[in-house]
């Protein structure tokens, strides 16, 4: 009982990162009909450049390992605003070059061109910080805290409780806001939306900034878990996609639901065998897909004819 209190806990933890990431897709999905294939990538830059700011201000212009009593809360903070600004600029960059030359152009052109961004984006992040990882440690500290026999860390409640107020926030904003209506509005359809005179492009660029945004903030949140790496990223955002199918792509809701859903189950399987993790989740995707393909939560289509 202890162990699988253990495994809920870490993924619940891991299940919100990719909650955090799936509402990226979700986000751009519901603008543009596309994806980021290179989102994964936006978690480099998302823990690298939040990481670089505090052991800068830590004194230590070269890179190395941050330790405990170099880290506070606030320092944690500010880091992580500057790098959510730096990965949403990043964002911008990525809607002109990858995506609008391919929006309403037909075929699936923008794919190729967001995985190579991402790629780009990986390797000039390598140029710049190289290979090696740099440890982070927790700004709430290493304490465990130990719940009916199981160990807790605490940054793995902030990253729980980060992701749900942040998926909060954005379903009030998509349905309450002057903006989430217009969201909506080019998301149903933008030659209407620009006809009553929403800057259907803006709506879009904001919706991309959104979406690297939540990339960059999911770096520097798993960051003291998992170190600060270049290679962080392509796993984390595959498993998010997925988490995103099996909610549903058309609600921020279902998205972090099937990230929590994906990470328990991850966890869960590893406890019997490790090697099934992958196996056990996307043979769940493939049953969702077949009983409802508009994923747990999502939208059923309905065509009028």
């Amino acid at each position: 009982m202890t162990a699988i209190l253990q495994a809920l806990a870490s993924g619940l933890a891991l299940g919100a990162i990719y909650g955090l990431i799936a509402l990226g897709f979700n986000i751009t999905y519901a603008t543009t009909k596309t994806f980021n294939f290179g989102q994964g990538a936006f978690l480099v830059p998302g823990s690298l450049v939040g990481v670089s700011l505090l052991l800068l201000a830590a004194g230590k212009p070269h890179w190395g390992n941050l330790a405990p009593s170099e880290m506070t809360l606030l320092s944690y903070a500010l880091a992580t605003l500057a790098s959510v600004a730096v990965v949403g600029a990043i964002g911008i960059l990525l809607y002109y070059c990858a995506i609008k030359p391919f929006v309403g152009a037909g075929g699936l052109n923008w794919v190729l061109s967001t995985i190579g961004f991402g790629i780009i984006l990986q390797n000039a992040a390598l140029a710049v910080w190289g290979p090696a990882s740099i440890a982070v440690p927790s700004p709430l500290g290493n304490e465990v805290w130990r719940i009916a026999g199981a160990g807790i860390r605490p940054q793995e409640v902030l990253i729980a409780g980060v992701a749900i107020s942040v998926m909060v926030g954005l379903d009030i904003v998509l349905r309450k806001t002057r903006f989430g209506k217009a969201l909506r509005a080019v998301a149903f359809n933008p030659q209407a939306a620009a006809i009553v005179g929403i800057n259907v492009e803006k709506i879009v660029i904001i919706a991309f900034v959104i979406s690297s945004s939540l990339a960059g903030l999911a770096g520097m949140l798993i960051a003291p878990i998992t170190t600060a790496s270049v290679f962080i990223g392509l796993g984390v955002a595959l498993k998010a996609f997925s988490a995103a199918i099996v909610g549903g792509l058309t609600s921020p809701r279902g998205c972090m639901l099937g990230g929590f859903l994906l990470g328990i189950i991850e966890a869960l399987v590893g406890l019997w065998r490790a090697e099934m993790r992958e196996i056990t989740i996307f043979l769940l995707i493939i049953i969702v897909l077949v009983l409802r393909p508009g994923g747990l939560m999502g939208a059923r289509s309905v065509e009028k004819i």
